[in-house]
């Protein structure tokens, strides 16, 4: 079989090994792929596996030895669903790979607005401590997680690893969740949304976006937090609607945010977010380190394996 990988690189930058893929037949690996050059490049393939690279209808209709299309995330609104339905192509993705990866830097990013441990480096490293009068300084409030209640928003296999930290960290824990009864765990209270950003000194954001959740965190539902609260988001960026989180910080409604995803990944150089007070934000690497990336690709090359053998793992509809 010809198999095509669209964008590997971030998934591979050089640190794993593409050979059990290759084992399954002739692979073709680009890095980055245009949006302009995506058809070009899976001409001719059976299988093409992406990430972040749009494979839309028209892309599917050009390609007639198309027959399967492997996402290497857990995200596969990438993928057009319906036109792969309609020409009989299987669509897989890898679910559940990075949760332990995710929990934790939903955790760095928390403790950075608490303790602001690189922030503390960088004073130190600029000399600002070696020309201190004091044995000891702090450049910003230093914040204690042990008594504050924490809100998930969105309790998954990654909220209920986050809700196992937090725990840990002696925080009470209160979630907003559609299946309480079948995901309960003990030490976490279920409530509603509003009363979650209301009563919390953290909210977490691990849900799923769709239509009915774009945007929802707004002026409004952030007007009800407490000005002491951080937001932290791990999970899809366009949950938030960036330009009320940007004068919710900058206005002192809530205290800070900690954000690994954005609506638009790159940036723009005009995205609000980028100068809006006490806001700490990464790349979009809570599911990139080598361990969960790892097994995305041993579930990636798993799913390529299922189909061949006539028995495809990790449908999507």
């Amino acid at each position: 079989m010809n198999i095509t990988v669209l964008d590997g690189f971030t998934l591979n930058p050089g640190d794993l090994s593409w050979d059990a893929l290759k084992a399954l037949g002739n692979v073709k690996v680009f890095d980055r792929t245009p949006p302009e050059m995506v058809a070009e490049r899976a001409k001719g393939a059976n299988i093409v596996l992406t990430n972040k690279a749009v494979v839309s209808a028209e892309t599917i209709n050009a390609l007639p030895e198309l027959r399967y299309i492997g996402v290497m995330a857990t995200g596969y609104n990438v993928v057009d669903i319906q036109a792969a339905n309609a020409r009989n192509i299987t669509v897989s993705n890898v679910p559940a790979y990075s949760t332990a990866s995710v929990a934790q830097l939903t955790f760095a990013l928390l403790l950075e607005l608490c303790q602001g441990a690189g922030l503390h480096s960088s004073s130190v490293h600029k000399g600002e401590w070696a020309g201190s009068g004091d044995f000891s300084y702090w450049k910003m409030p230093l914040t204690e997680l042990q008594g504050k209640t924490l809100a998930i928003i969105g309790f998954g296999q990654i909220g209920q690893a986050v809700a196992r930290i937090a725990m840990a960290f002696g925080m009470k824990v209160i979630a907003s969740h559609k299946h309480p009864e079948r995901d309960k765990m003990e030490g976490v209270v279920f409530k509603d949304q509003a009363a979650c950003f209301k009563e919390a000194d953290v909210v977490s954001l691990h849900c799923p976006l769709n239509a009915e959740n774009k945007g929802f965190v707004n002026a409004a539902l952030l007007s009800v937090m407490k000005p002491s609260a951080f937001l932290i988001n791990t999970s899809r960026g366009p949950l938030i609607n960036e330009e009320d989180l940007a004068q919710a910080l900058n206005g002192g409604t809530i205290a800070g945010a900690g954000l690994d995803v954005l609506t638009t990944e790159p940036p723009p150089s005009g995205n609000p977010l980028l100068s809006a007070k006490n806001c700490v934000i990464t790349p979009h690497i809570a599911w990139a380190s080598k361990e969960a990336r790892g097994r995305l690709m041993e579930k990636v090359v798993s799913n390529v394996k299922a189909f061949r053998e006539g028995k495809p793992a990790n449908v999507v509809k």
